[in-house]
């Protein structure tokens, strides 16, 4: 892949582009290595809240476990293992470790403003074994292409057993623009619900996929990150708004699949 960069000019001031090659690839977590840059991308996850969350145990319990059961991957330059990586995918059982509770705590506080979606994932997180519910943590840098992210999600469905989860709990970033700022852009955007639209073009799908179970997670489940009011399930502001999908165990192939046809170079 190929990413712009600024050169300077001997005899001139003027900045000339070039294109410079840049080759990606994929790497299983290393939890000594990679601990300091994934918890930078944990907390450009969850914004202002990320103190509160207290990324940092986060970040080493998800790194760990991840390394341990090698499900979840990372992208870094290509042979430079030991560089810090530029995004992360990953699933982590919200039952099986106690580290998560602060976190689950805290998506339910923010998802109570929608009490249907509030209550069906209260009562997944309750009915254990029956129930199982992955949490799955995706972050990139901003600049990172959509397209690295097909072959991550490929590869976690060849990590994870096909029956290993009932559900899985989606956590996104999003931003709202007001109608003016939406005319005046000319940015590509993913799907827009009441102004609000993903960092993440493949939240698309997801949200596509979690339809499925339950039309009202997706139509009002915008959570709070920041401390703002919520007018009608979503915050007034743009400022740290984020989004929960919980998307049936029997879907993620689908989605998978749509991420693929969608973003595949």
């Amino acid at each position: 892949m190929s990413k712009r960069k600024q050169t300077d000019e001997d005899s001139s001031d003027e900045q000339t582009p070039e294109f410079v090659d840049v080759n990606f690839d994929y790497y299983n977590v290393n939890a000594d290595n990679d601990y300091h840059a994934i918890n930078r991308l944990f907390m450009q996850l969850f914004g202002q809240d990320a103190e509160r969350i207290e990324t940092g145990p986060l970040t080493d319990l998800v790194t760990r476990v991840a390394e341990e059961s090698g499900v979840g991957s990372t992208i870094k330059t290509e042979e430079e293992e030991d560089s810090d990586p530029y995004a992360i995918l990953t699933v982590i059982s919200c039952h099986d470790h106690a580290g998560l509770g602060g976190l689950i705590d805290y998506v339910l506080s923010k998802i109570s403003a929608e009490p249907a979606f509030h209550g069906t994932l209260t009562s997944l997180l309750q009915d254990h074994p029956r129930c199982h519910v992955g949490l799955v943590l995706s972050e990139r840098l901003i600049n990172m292409p959509v397209q690295v992210m097909a072959p991550m999600y490929k590869m976690l469905l060849e990590e994870i057993d096909e029956d290993a989860f009932t559900h899985y709990l989606f956590l996104s970033r999003v931003y709202r623009l007001d109608p003016e700022d939406e005319r005046e852009s000319k940015r590509q955007r993913s799907t827009n619900v009441d102004g609000v639209y993903g960092f993440h073009p493949e939240d698309d799908e997801i949200m596509e996929g979690s339809v499925n179970l339950a039309w009202l997670f997706w139509r009002l489940m915008a959570v709070q990150y920041a401390t703002h009011t919520v007018t009608y399930g979503l915050p007034t502001e743009s400022v740290g708004l984020g989004r929960a999908m919980l998307v049936p165990g029997e879907k993620l192939k689908w989605v998978v699949k749509k991420i693929s046809e969608r973003y595949t170079v």
